[in-house]
Protein backbone atom coordinates (compact mmCIF):
# COMPACT_ATOMS: atom_id res chain seq x y z
CA UNK A 1 0.00 0.00 0.00
CA UNK A 2 0.80 3.56 -0.62
CA UNK A 3 -0.78 7.03 -1.15
CA UNK A 4 -2.56 5.93 -4.36
CA UNK A 5 -2.60 2.05 -4.66
CA UNK A 6 -2.81 -0.75 -2.91
CA UNK A 7 -1.92 -4.23 -4.68
CA UNK A 8 -3.41 -7.74 -3.59
CA UNK A 9 -1.26 -11.27 -4.04
CA UNK A 10 -2.78 -14.31 -3.47
CA UNK A 11 -0.44 -17.34 -4.27
CA UNK A 12 -1.03 -19.91 -6.17
CA UNK A 13 1.79 -21.96 -7.99
CA UNK A 14 -0.09 -24.83 -9.38
CA UNK A 15 -3.32 -22.64 -10.48
CA UNK A 16 -5.74 -24.17 -8.32
CA UNK A 17 -8.13 -21.60 -8.62
CA UNK A 18 -9.81 -20.72 -12.05
CA UNK A 19 -10.73 -17.16 -10.25
CA UNK A 20 -10.42 -14.81 -7.18
CA UNK A 21 -12.40 -11.50 -6.29
CA UNK A 22 -12.61 -8.99 -3.48
CA UNK A 23 -15.56 -8.41 -1.69
CA UNK A 24 -15.62 -4.81 0.01
CA UNK A 25 -18.09 -2.56 0.60
CA UNK A 26 -15.99 0.96 -0.01
CA UNK A 27 -17.73 1.78 -3.16
CA UNK A 28 -14.75 0.21 -5.40
CA UNK A 29 -16.97 -0.79 -8.79
CA UNK A 30 -17.67 -4.10 -8.92
CA UNK A 31 -16.14 -4.56 -12.77
CA UNK A 32 -12.72 -3.51 -11.38
CA UNK A 33 -12.36 -6.53 -8.14
CA UNK A 34 -11.55 -9.64 -10.33
CA UNK A 35 -8.13 -10.35 -10.12
CA UNK A 36 -5.77 -11.69 -12.86
CA UNK A 37 -3.60 -14.56 -13.09
CA UNK A 38 -0.02 -13.24 -13.36
CA UNK A 39 2.47 -16.42 -14.61
CA UNK A 40 5.19 -15.11 -14.08
CA UNK A 41 4.60 -14.40 -10.13
CA UNK A 42 2.29 -17.66 -10.06
CA UNK A 43 -0.20 -15.55 -7.93
CA UNK A 44 -3.44 -14.04 -8.83
CA UNK A 45 -3.06 -10.09 -8.91
CA UNK A 46 -5.34 -7.24 -8.35
CA UNK A 47 -3.88 -3.62 -8.19
CA UNK A 48 -6.22 -0.94 -7.41
CA UNK A 49 -6.43 2.90 -6.98
CA UNK A 50 -6.43 3.60 -3.11
CA UNK A 51 -10.08 4.32 -2.08
CA UNK A 52 -11.28 7.75 -0.03
CA UNK A 53 -11.00 5.46 3.30
CA UNK A 54 -8.81 5.54 5.93
CA UNK A 55 -9.47 2.01 6.21
CA UNK A 56 -11.04 -0.70 4.34
CA UNK A 57 -12.54 -3.96 5.62
CA UNK A 58 -12.75 -7.07 2.53
CA UNK A 59 -12.75 -10.50 2.03
CA UNK A 60 -11.55 -12.72 -0.67
CA UNK A 61 -14.08 -14.77 -3.03
CA UNK A 62 -12.25 -17.92 -4.07
CA UNK A 63 -13.46 -19.44 -7.30
CA UNK A 64 -12.80 -23.17 -7.68
CA UNK A 65 -14.47 -25.38 -10.48
CA UNK A 66 -16.81 -26.91 -7.96
CA UNK A 67 -17.97 -23.76 -6.49
CA UNK A 68 -16.80 -20.33 -4.85
CA UNK A 69 -15.56 -20.29 -1.35
CA UNK A 70 -15.43 -16.80 0.68
CA UNK A 71 -12.04 -16.41 3.29
CA UNK A 72 -10.17 -14.24 5.01
CA UNK A 73 -6.90 -13.48 3.59
CA UNK A 74 -4.17 -15.63 4.77
CA UNK A 75 -1.73 -13.45 3.65
CA UNK A 76 -3.09 -10.45 5.63
CA UNK A 77 -3.16 -11.08 9.21
CA UNK A 78 -5.07 -8.38 10.15
CA UNK A 79 -9.24 -8.71 11.18
CA UNK A 80 -11.50 -6.49 11.87
CA UNK A 81 -14.25 -8.10 14.12
CA UNK A 82 -18.62 -7.70 13.13
CA UNK A 83 -21.65 -8.68 13.43
CA UNK A 84 -21.66 -11.28 11.22
CA UNK A 85 -17.68 -12.39 11.57
CA UNK A 86 -14.06 -10.99 11.16
CA UNK A 87 -12.69 -9.69 8.01
CA UNK A 88 -9.49 -8.45 7.02
CA UNK A 89 -8.70 -5.44 7.01
CA UNK A 90 -6.18 -2.54 5.08
CA UNK A 91 -5.17 -0.09 7.16
CA UNK A 92 -4.06 2.74 4.81
CA UNK A 93 -0.96 5.07 5.48
CA UNK A 94 -2.12 7.78 7.75
CA UNK A 95 -5.09 5.71 9.59
CA UNK A 96 -4.86 6.05 13.55
CA UNK A 97 -6.74 3.70 15.70
CA UNK A 98 -8.43 5.83 18.43
CA UNK A 99 -6.23 7.02 21.45
CA UNK A 100 -8.24 6.17 24.10
CA UNK A 101 -7.93 2.42 23.33
CA UNK A 102 -4.32 2.61 25.38
CA UNK A 103 -5.47 5.24 27.44
CA UNK A 104 -3.79 4.08 31.16
CA UNK A 105 -6.77 6.31 33.32
CA UNK A 106 -9.43 4.79 33.03
CA UNK A 107 -12.66 4.87 35.83
CA UNK A 108 -13.39 1.61 37.73
CA UNK A 109 -16.38 0.29 37.73
CA UNK A 110 -18.97 -2.45 37.90
CA UNK A 111 -20.69 -4.90 35.74
CA UNK A 112 -24.14 -6.56 36.10
CA UNK A 113 -26.93 -7.61 33.96
CA UNK A 114 -30.45 -8.04 34.34
CA UNK A 115 -33.88 -8.68 31.64
CA UNK A 116 -36.21 -6.10 31.71
CA UNK A 117 -39.74 -6.90 31.13
CA UNK A 118 -41.74 -5.09 28.40
CA UNK A 119 -45.79 -5.69 28.40
CA UNK A 120 -45.59 -4.03 25.08
CA UNK A 121 -43.68 -5.98 23.36
CA UNK A 122 -44.08 -9.39 25.55
CA UNK A 123 -40.45 -9.84 26.37
CA UNK A 124 -37.42 -9.14 28.35
CA UNK A 125 -34.93 -6.45 26.96
CA UNK A 126 -31.91 -8.33 27.88
CA UNK A 127 -29.49 -4.94 29.45
CA UNK A 128 -26.29 -5.18 30.63
CA UNK A 129 -24.78 -1.91 33.06
CA UNK A 130 -21.68 -0.62 33.78
CA UNK A 131 -21.62 1.69 36.44
CA UNK A 132 -18.48 3.61 37.79
CA UNK A 133 -17.39 3.85 41.17
CA UNK A 134 -18.45 7.68 41.93
CA UNK A 135 -21.82 8.55 42.48
CA UNK A 136 -24.10 10.28 39.17
CA UNK A 137 -27.14 10.51 37.68
CA UNK A 138 -26.31 10.77 34.07
CA UNK A 139 -27.22 7.72 31.88
CA UNK A 140 -26.41 6.17 28.07
CA UNK A 141 -28.63 4.16 26.84
CA UNK A 142 -26.93 2.03 23.61
CA UNK A 143 -29.47 -0.42 21.05
CA UNK A 144 -27.29 -3.02 19.91
CA UNK A 145 -25.28 -2.61 23.01
CA UNK A 146 -23.50 -6.14 23.62
CA UNK A 147 -22.27 -5.25 20.02
CA UNK A 148 -21.32 -2.12 20.28
CA UNK A 149 -18.95 -3.22 23.59
CA UNK A 150 -17.77 -6.42 21.82
CA UNK A 151 -16.93 -4.88 18.35
CA UNK A 152 -16.56 -1.48 19.45
CA UNK A 153 -15.34 -1.05 22.90
CA UNK A 154 -17.98 1.25 23.95
CA UNK A 155 -17.29 0.69 27.98
CA UNK A 156 -14.03 0.86 27.45
CA UNK A 157 -14.48 4.36 25.88
CA UNK A 158 -16.55 5.24 28.81
CA UNK A 159 -14.18 4.43 31.42
CA UNK A 160 -11.32 6.22 29.66
CA UNK A 161 -13.67 9.20 29.01
CA UNK A 162 -14.67 9.24 32.54
CA UNK A 163 -10.95 8.72 33.64
CA UNK A 164 -9.14 11.17 31.98
CA UNK A 165 -11.92 13.74 33.23
CA UNK A 166 -13.49 14.71 30.06
CA UNK A 167 -16.66 13.57 30.56
CA UNK A 168 -18.83 13.61 33.93
CA UNK A 169 -19.00 9.86 35.05
CA UNK A 170 -22.29 8.02 33.66
CA UNK A 171 -23.71 4.80 33.68
CA UNK A 172 -23.97 2.59 30.46
CA UNK A 173 -26.84 0.45 29.62
CA UNK A 174 -26.22 -1.86 26.93
CA UNK A 175 -29.22 -3.12 25.23
CA UNK A 176 -30.05 -6.30 23.81
CA UNK A 177 -31.38 -6.03 20.06
CA UNK A 178 -33.69 -8.70 20.98
CA UNK A 179 -36.13 -9.38 17.80
CA UNK A 180 -33.81 -6.72 15.65
CA UNK A 181 -35.87 -6.54 12.44
CA UNK A 182 -38.83 -5.87 14.25
CA UNK A 183 -38.34 -3.70 17.23
CA UNK A 184 -35.68 -1.40 15.75
CA UNK A 185 -38.03 -0.71 12.54
CA UNK A 186 -39.86 2.36 13.50
CA UNK A 187 -42.00 0.05 15.78
CA UNK A 188 -43.88 1.93 18.32
CA UNK A 189 -44.48 -0.81 20.95
CA UNK A 190 -40.38 -1.05 21.09
CA UNK A 191 -40.39 3.31 21.26
CA UNK A 192 -42.90 2.48 24.18
CA UNK A 193 -40.79 -0.40 25.88
CA UNK A 194 -37.68 2.24 25.80
CA UNK A 195 -39.26 5.21 27.17
CA UNK A 196 -42.40 3.49 29.46
CA UNK A 197 -40.46 0.39 30.73
CA UNK A 198 -36.99 0.63 30.42
CA UNK A 199 -35.59 4.17 31.17
CA UNK A 200 -37.91 4.40 34.38
CA UNK A 201 -36.76 1.05 35.58
CA UNK A 202 -33.00 2.41 35.29
CA UNK A 203 -33.73 5.70 37.21
CA UNK A 204 -35.42 3.34 39.92
CA UNK A 205 -32.07 0.97 40.14
CA UNK A 206 -29.79 3.46 39.03
CA UNK A 207 -30.84 6.61 41.08
CA UNK A 208 -30.64 8.06 37.91
CA UNK A 209 -32.83 11.36 37.02
CA UNK A 210 -34.00 13.81 34.00
CA UNK A 211 -33.61 12.57 30.71
CA UNK A 212 -30.94 10.20 29.42
CA UNK A 213 -28.65 10.28 26.08
CA UNK A 214 -29.87 7.50 23.64
CA UNK A 215 -27.32 6.26 21.02
CA UNK A 216 -28.00 3.30 18.17
CA UNK A 217 -26.02 2.52 14.85
CA UNK A 218 -27.63 1.59 11.88
CA UNK A 219 -31.46 0.35 12.76
CA UNK A 220 -30.64 0.91 16.09
CA UNK A 221 -29.80 4.82 15.22
CA UNK A 222 -33.30 4.96 13.01
CA UNK A 223 -35.12 2.77 16.36
CA UNK A 224 -33.60 5.94 18.73
CA UNK A 225 -34.75 8.93 16.66
CA UNK A 226 -37.99 7.08 16.56
CA UNK A 227 -38.67 6.40 20.50
CA UNK A 228 -37.42 10.34 21.09
CA UNK A 229 -40.32 11.42 17.94
CA UNK A 230 -42.85 9.25 19.65
CA UNK A 231 -42.07 10.29 23.60
CA UNK A 232 -39.88 13.67 23.07
CA UNK A 233 -39.07 13.58 27.12
CA UNK A 234 -37.41 10.59 26.82
CA UNK A 235 -33.84 11.77 25.55
CA UNK A 236 -31.41 14.74 26.58
CA UNK A 237 -29.52 13.80 23.50
CA UNK A 238 -28.73 11.24 20.74
CA UNK A 239 -25.95 9.91 18.73
CA UNK A 240 -27.04 8.29 15.99
CA UNK A 241 -24.19 6.47 13.81
CA UNK A 242 -25.30 5.50 10.08
CA UNK A 243 -28.84 5.66 10.56
CA UNK A 244 -31.26 3.51 8.61
CA UNK A 245 -33.51 6.63 7.44
CA UNK A 246 -34.44 4.97 4.89
CA UNK A 247 -36.43 7.17 1.79
CA UNK A 248 -37.92 5.32 -1.46
CA UNK A 249 -36.80 7.85 -3.60
CA UNK A 250 -32.76 6.77 -2.99
CA UNK A 251 -33.26 3.64 -0.84
CA UNK A 252 -35.03 1.08 -3.45
CA UNK A 253 -32.53 -1.71 -2.64
CA UNK A 254 -33.72 -2.10 0.91
CA UNK A 255 -37.37 -2.48 -0.21
CA UNK A 256 -37.03 -5.88 0.61
CA UNK A 257 -36.24 -5.81 4.49
CA UNK A 258 -39.69 -6.41 5.82
CA UNK A 259 -39.46 -3.19 7.65
CA UNK A 260 -39.16 -1.38 5.19
CA UNK A 261 -42.78 0.34 4.70
CA UNK A 262 -42.93 0.84 8.43
CA UNK A 263 -38.97 2.78 8.30
CA UNK A 264 -39.72 4.87 4.98
CA UNK A 265 -42.98 6.09 6.51
CA UNK A 266 -41.60 7.32 9.33
CA UNK A 267 -38.23 9.27 7.79
CA UNK A 268 -41.42 10.85 5.64
CA UNK A 269 -43.25 12.05 8.61
CA UNK A 270 -40.46 13.54 10.32
CA UNK A 271 -39.50 15.38 6.64
CA UNK A 272 -42.87 16.55 6.56
CA UNK A 273 -43.51 18.08 10.32
CA UNK A 274 -42.04 21.67 9.62
CA UNK A 275 -41.50 22.32 13.23
CA UNK A 276 -40.70 20.14 15.74
CA UNK A 277 -41.46 21.83 19.77
CA UNK A 278 -39.10 19.27 21.29
CA UNK A 279 -35.42 19.21 19.62
CA UNK A 280 -32.35 17.84 21.53
CA UNK A 281 -28.85 18.22 20.78
CA UNK A 282 -28.12 15.53 18.26
CA UNK A 283 -25.07 13.91 16.65
CA UNK A 284 -24.62 12.01 13.46
CA UNK A 285 -22.30 10.30 11.90
CA UNK A 286 -21.83 8.44 8.70
CA UNK A 287 -19.02 6.89 6.36
CA UNK A 288 -18.20 8.39 3.64
CA UNK A 289 -18.28 5.12 1.65
CA UNK A 290 -21.81 4.44 2.90
CA UNK A 291 -24.97 3.72 0.96
CA UNK A 292 -26.52 5.25 4.17
CA UNK A 293 -24.34 8.38 3.46
CA UNK A 294 -27.03 10.63 1.05
CA UNK A 295 -30.23 9.73 3.63
CA UNK A 296 -28.21 10.48 6.73
CA UNK A 297 -27.48 14.06 5.10
CA UNK A 298 -31.29 14.62 4.16
CA UNK A 299 -31.75 13.34 8.06
CA UNK A 300 -29.47 16.03 9.56
CA UNK A 301 -30.45 18.73 7.35
CA UNK A 302 -34.04 18.08 8.13
CA UNK A 303 -33.58 18.18 11.97
CA UNK A 304 -31.37 21.70 11.64
CA UNK A 305 -34.23 22.76 9.50
CA UNK A 306 -36.70 22.21 12.94
CA UNK A 307 -34.52 23.47 15.66
CA UNK A 308 -32.23 20.78 16.74
CA UNK A 309 -28.66 21.64 17.14
CA UNK A 310 -27.79 18.54 14.62
CA UNK A 311 -24.41 17.88 13.14
CA UNK A 312 -23.92 15.26 10.67
CA UNK A 313 -19.71 14.34 10.90
CA UNK A 314 -18.63 12.04 7.53
CA UNK A 315 -16.08 9.99 8.91
CA UNK A 316 -13.29 7.96 6.22
CA UNK A 317 -14.69 4.57 6.60
CA UNK A 318 -17.54 2.33 5.36
CA UNK A 319 -20.97 0.81 7.56
CA UNK A 320 -18.92 -1.22 10.66
CA UNK A 321 -17.93 -1.29 14.56
CA UNK A 322 -14.74 -0.22 14.06
CA UNK A 323 -15.73 3.07 11.87
CA UNK A 324 -18.07 3.43 14.31
CA UNK A 325 -15.77 2.97 17.01
CA UNK A 326 -13.55 5.73 15.90
CA UNK A 327 -15.91 7.88 15.68
CA UNK A 328 -16.61 8.00 19.51
CA UNK A 329 -14.26 10.61 20.20
CA UNK A 330 -14.55 13.58 19.62
CA UNK A 331 -17.81 13.62 17.96
CA UNK A 332 -19.69 11.28 21.29
CA UNK A 333 -17.33 12.75 23.97
CA UNK A 334 -18.41 16.40 22.59
CA UNK A 335 -22.39 15.40 22.61
CA UNK A 336 -21.96 14.07 26.09
CA UNK A 337 -20.23 16.89 27.29
CA UNK A 338 -22.25 18.79 25.62
CA UNK A 339 -25.96 17.57 27.37
CA UNK A 340 -23.94 16.98 30.92
CA UNK A 341 -21.64 19.93 31.18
Amino acid sequence: MDDHTVTFSFDDPDRRLTGLRLRQEVGIPGDELDFRYDEAARAWLLRLDRPGVHRMEYLLELRHAGGTETVTDPGNPRRAPGAFGDKSVAEFPGYREPGWLHEPHVAGGDWRERGIWSPALGADIATWIWSPRTPTSRLLLANDGPEYDRLAGLGQYAAAMIGTGRVPPFHLALLGPGDRNRWYAANPDYAWALARDVLPEMHRTLGTAGPAVGMGASLGGLAMLHAHRRHPGAFAGLYLQSGSFFVPELDSQESGFSGYRRVTRFVRRVGSAGTWPHPVPTVLTCGTAEENLHNNKAMAATLAAQGYPATLNEVPDAHNYVGWRDAFDPHLTDLLARVWG
